[in-house]
């Protein structure tokens, strides 16, 4: 190879980086999920990664059954905790599923049903894979049912918002607005899952492989929304997202 033909070769090389940036940025989102959750799972069972978790939450609860802090933060992370519960995101996905018929985004919306679903599903599936123990209920200010690995509700908090927050981000044309809707997604899953550390619901290793799987989950799930339009869009299938008219 030339000289000359390098050039081009690196010219189209960048080309197609930036105009895959996106794509590229997911991959390594799914791969650096998945490679820490892994980690997370191995370290869990082991003296090291057991010792942590008991840190943790010795030091958020000196005494068991009360956390760290005044009252009304206790009340503040029981209001933010329940962001992230089934109910909650059930009925936050009804209204954004309509919301986005209504604007004739159809592979959006069904992109946004087949992420929360599957979390549920992977959540549940994990769940019943690893059958954790949750810590001591004395520690517990809030209910919990099911096992403990991988927290749930950070699982799914981090798959419905971060769905929505990538789907509002293609609406607004300027960066400042994408990044601040982004950052506003990936804010209220980080605070749901705190809570859940936070009122002894889980384990701190269990929050950050629920952020781990549901970040990878979300990004799968955007790479294969992403490939299926551009495809659709040359072939001019029904079921690609419309402009409002």
């Amino acid at each position: 190879m030339t000289g000359e033909q390098q050039v081009v070769f690196w010219r189209r090389a960048l080309r197609i980086a930036r105009t895959e940036i996106a794509a590229l940025s997911a991959l390594l989102i799914i791969a650096l999920g998945v490679m820490t959750f892994v980690e997370v799972a191995d370290d869990m069972t082991e003296a090291d990664g057991q010792m942590f978790d008991q840190a943790v939450l010795h030091w958020l609860q000196p005494v068991a059954g009360q956390p760290r802090g005044p009252w009304w933060l206790q009340e503040a992370a029981a209001d933010l905790t329940s962001l992230g519960g089934i109910s909650v995101l059930t009925l936050f996905a009804v209204i954004a599923f309509s919301f986005l018929l209504i604007q004739r985004k159809r592979l959006s919306a069904l992109l946004l049903v087949v992420g929360l679903a599957g979390g549920v599903a992977l959540s549940e599936g994990l769940k019943a894979l690893f059958e954790r123990a949750r810590p001591p209920a004395a520690y517990q200010a809030v209910e919990t049912l099911n096992a403990s690995f991988p927290s749930g509700h950070a699982l799914l908090s981090t798959v419905f918002y971060l769905t929505l927050g990538v789907m509002l981000t293609r609406a607004f044309p300027q960066k400042r607005f994408k990044a601040f809707v982004l950052g506003s997604a990936i804010l209220i899953a980080l605070l749901i899952g705190l809570t859940r550390v936070y009122l002894g619901a889980h384990w701190a290793t269990d929050v950050l492989a629920g952020w781990c799987a549901g970040a990878a989950w979300a990004m799968a799930l955007w790479l294969v929304a992403y490939a299926v339009e551009r495809r659709q869009v040359v072939h001019h299938a029904p079921l690609q997202d419309d402009e409002p008219g």
